[in-house]
């Protein structure tokens, strides 16, 4: 039962919650991963901590904590038991201040700090956390070399540094809970189909029961801002028991989902993609010895120019600048933009496009190009304070040197969205043109002379447009809001009907 006085609270928390989101623009939460947990989403996880935690006392830990909203919820569930401990911890005053005062009349410790470099207080035995969502890029070299460290030890193999602050929360805070202790965690599903998640599956299945693992509908994502569907990771404190089996889910609620199936450990330890189950089917064992698109083609990703907008420009625009025609590229515009699914070419090789785009490409060190090629090193002059130091610009040499990606006779699209029409949210482009494609697209290079066929080709092209997109659905991954991303290896691990293995004959 929910009383008044804590129905009021949490209204209060969530009008003081949205006026703390307001303070921020959305870049800055995404960039801190900020992402509020809805009040209904957070009662049902912490309905079910309580239920499996099964004492009657809490000693309660959330070590990203907002405004509290988990607490809200604990406070809202927990029946006839007692509270012995509470802590909050968020290294955001921003919100840790406020939130302080909020719940100021309840025995509620609230920390301002970094969870990563705090000395563990271990005996919680309910630790309920939606962690930062913060990729790997936003966090420094040195906090990045020094998680890497922690996590390696604890999860007993070489954490690797793509992994999100996340990764590193669920890790550290073993070290809080108390034998036998219940975790709950809201995190992006992602962890569990890339490659920077095996260090982390691995700690789930070897150092503690992993009970549960729970995938939101990315159709109606959990939140509504958040920039990938979310997980629900539910463990135990403890070395997992014999004959365990981890429960999957997917869509509809925690306490009643769409789907679900049971696995062991060892099931998992093998599978590369947890994002296959709940949902596998036969179709996939029918599919085990079927050719792969990468036993014939290489599968790459297309140019990461680090600045499009500087790098790729009109033909006209180049030809205005006096930009010399040694040093452009023509590429592709990306999927957006490109508005038939075959791309033709004029006499000379160049797509039959318009606008024609030309990607900037020198590799003469600048004291040759500025001598050599004034007007192209002038332009590139005015993106030398800018540009030049971003990411990725910054680790070239030189700086405006791009990736070599030579013209590939088919593309895919590299994220897209399932249309209301029922179109699949990847596009396959047929490319008869000698130009390449920025890293919006994959790009597909044949291996061998026959699978380089424009007869082949063609084939393979009306095959993959026809395609079920339920294939493509399996092999790769979801974010919030139903949008779908296809990595170079699950775009090669695509099935292919036996009709399409090249022969020497064909």
């Amino acid at each position: 039962m929910v009383h008044a006085n804590e129905t009021t609270l949490e209204q209060r928390r969530l009008q003081l919650q949205a006026a703390l989101d307001g303070g921020k623009t959305q870049a800055e939460r995404n960039r801190l991963g900020q992402f509020a947990t809805p009040t209904a989403l957070a009662r049902q996880i912490l309905a079910l901590g309580l239920h499996l935690l099964g004492e009657p006392t809490v000693r309660f830990l959330d070590p990203a904590l907002g405004t509290g909203s988990f607490y809200s919820a604990l406070l809202a569930e927990r029946g006839d038991r007692s509270i012995e401990a509470a802590l909050g911890i968020d290294m955001d005053p921003h919100y840790a201040e406020p939130a302080r005062q909020l719940w100021a009349q309840h025995p509620l410790q609230i920390r301002t700090g970094d969870f990563t470099r705090l000395a563990a207080s271990p005996g919680f035995n309910l630790l309920v956390c939606n962690p930062p969502y913060v990729r790997h890029h936003h966090i420094s070299i040195e906090d990045k070399a020094r998680l890497v460290k922690i996590s390696s030890r604890i999860a007993g193999q070489q954490v690797s540094g793509l992994s999100g602050l996340y990764c590193h929360f669920m890790l550290l805070s073993q070290a809080w809970m108390s034998p036998g202790g219940i975790g709950l965690w809201l995190v992006p599903g992602e962890f569990m189909d890339v490659n920077y998640g095996a260090a982390l599956k691995h700690f789930l299945l070897e150092k503690t029961t992993l009970l549960r693992v729970h995938r939101a509908d990315p159709e109606s994502p959990e939140f509504h801002d958040a920039l990938v569907s979310s997980a629900v990771v539910i463990l135990r404190n403890s070395p997992p028991p014999e004959e365990h089996r981890v429960r999957f889910s997917y869509g509809g609620s925690l306490q009643a989902p769409a789907t679900e199936a049971r696995l062991t450990p060892a099931e998992l330890s093998s599978t590369r993609k947890w994002s296959r189950y709940p949902r596998e089917d036969a179709k996939r064992a029918q599919d085990s010895d079927a050719p792969r698109l990468g036993d014939l083609f290489t599968v790459r990703r297309g140019v990461a120019t680090g600045a499009n907008r500087f790098f790729i420009l009109p033909e006209q625009r180049a030809s205005e600048l006096g930009l010399p025609a040694e040093h452009l590229t023509p590429i592709l515009p990306g999927p957006r933009k490109l508005h038939e699914d075959e791309v033709r070419a004029r006499p000379d090789g160049l797509p039959k496009l318009d606008p024609l785009l030309m990607l900037v490409d020198c590799s003469l060190p600048p004291e040759r190009l500025r001598q050599q090629q004034p007007a192209l090193w002038d332009y590139l002059q005015t993106g030398a304070e800018t540009v030049a130091t971003r990411y990725l610009c910054s680790r070239r040499t030189p700086w405006y040197r791009q990736e070599q990606r030579a013209p590939p006779p088919l593309l895919c699209s590299y994220m897209g969205r399932a249309s209301a029409s029922g179109r699949g949210p990847f596009r396959f482009i047929r490319n008869h043109s000698r130009a390449t494609g920025a890293n919006v697209w994959l790009l597909l290079y044949p291996k061998a002379p026959t699978t380089a066929e424009p007869a082949f080709l063609d084939d393979l092209w009306r095959h993959l447009r026809a395609l079920d997109p339920r294939k493509l659905l399996r092999e790769g991954r979801v974010y919030g809001g139903g949008l779908h991303k296809l990595e170079p290896a699950e775009l090669a691990a695509l099935p292919l009907p036996p009709s399409l293995r090249p022969s020497r004959t064909r």
